[in-house]
């Protein structure tokens, strides 16, 4: 080649190209990360048919015809529900609709015609909004819509079904995940380019104690992180704790710890920062996406669910959220804990096991 071209810069810039040619990682966050990334995002909010409004009809009213008379809508499913059941699923999120006899009006007499509906929903959430507006459709179509029927509403905000009540334990989960990852894997690896290790190995201490000790300098961090969000949540949105704030401690507390034992398995042999970069971002990238911090995983086609719950970061935000959003106690989500608990022993036995000082 004429060595006109061949200048400094030139070969500079060359040295770089076959450099990065000859990383694994570059090459897979260039060119396979961003198509992994497309394909994942395009199944999760693939095309559907229009999802169908959940309504419960109580017992109390003539249930029959009135599901009969919603049948004719293919975007209603209707479910007769006794009124505790309704209202449970109603606060969960489950049905978008409920309907009642109204007893400020009138009892029921001589048939639906001359009685009176109650319309019980969530005015903050969009779906119920549409439910209430495609069942009245619905109902006055099928008597003829001459406005014989008499509606009335009951506006309520139920706790916890709001985006913001299940945005928030997602991004506790996600920041826990982030923080116990880099803070304990990067460390690691840092002391070992630096060839700190090097030198600790000299030394009578044990690595099932040097290991242990990144893990548990976690929890220094862990109680302003969860707090930040928390406190931050229920001044800005009103996101409540409906749960006990001990069973969220010790969630919190057991998913920082097995996120810090992933943490640990990518820096157990990994030597330079770039290498433990592109293996945390390998690790945790796909959960972002999978694990319903932002959107429900339900949206995964279903055989895909039961590989999803069984992600530690899945499991750590269904816990969050069922302590955070439905109050309920530890007991009562031990899958969640058994799934983390799991991954926290694997990754911390496999870390001790391939971890080198140099």
């Amino acid at each position: 080649m004429n060595d006109k071209i061949r200048t400094p810069l030139f070969e500079l810039t060359l040295a770089r190209i076959l450099e990065s040619i000859r990383e694994p990682e570059m090459l897979f966050w260039v060119f396979v990360f961003p198509i992994l990334l497309a394909v994942a995002l395009g199944i999760a909010f693939r095309e559907k048919p229009t999802d169908k409004q959940r309504i419960a009809i109580e017992e109390s009213v003539d249930a029959a015809e009135i599901s009969k008379l919603l049948s004719v809508r293919e975007d209603i499913q209707a479910i007769v529900l006794d009124p505790a059941e309704a209202g449970e699923q109603l606060r969960k999120g489950k049905v978008d609709l409920i309907i009642s006899a109204d007893q400020n009006i009138g009892q029921k007499q001589e048939g639906l015609l001359q009685s009176s509906l109650l319309f019980t929903y969530d005015e903050t959430r969009s779906n119920s909004k549409s439910a209430r507006l495609v069942s009245q459709d619905a109902i006055e179509r099928g008597l003829g819509r001459k406005d014989i029927i008499r509606i009335r509403e009951n506006k309520v905000e139920t706790p916890g079904s709001r985006y913001i009540d299940f945005l928030i334990p997602g991004l506790i989960g996600m920041n826990l995940m982030g923080s116990g990852m880099w803070g304990v894997g990067f460390a690691v690896v840092y002391a070992r380019t630096r060839k700190l290790l090097k030198r600790l190995a000299a030394t009578p201490m044990r690595r099932s104690h040097y290991l242990i000790g990144f893990m548990l300098s976690r929890m220094i961090f862990l109680i302003p992180e969860v707090a930040m969000l928390v406190v931050l949540g229920w001044i800005i949105f009103r996101v409540r704790v409906l749960g006990s704030i001990p069973d969220l401690i010790i969630v919190s507390v057991l998913g920082s710890l097995t996120f810090a034992g992933l943490g640990l398995i990518v820096a157990a042999r990994t030597k330079t920062i770039e290498g433990a970069s592109g293996w945390m971002n390998f690790i945790m990238m796909p959960m972002y996406i999978l694990s319903g911090s932002f959107f429900s995983y339900e949206r995964f086609p279903e055989f895909a669910i039961p590989f999803i719950r069984a992600l530690p970061l899945t499991a750590l935000n269904d816990a969050l959220r069922a302590i955070m959003n439905d109050g309920r106690p530890l007991y009562s989500i031990w899958l969640e804990l058994a799934v983390m608990s799991i991954w926290l022993l694997l990754t911390f036995i496999v870390s001790l096991k391939i971890f080198k000082w140099q």
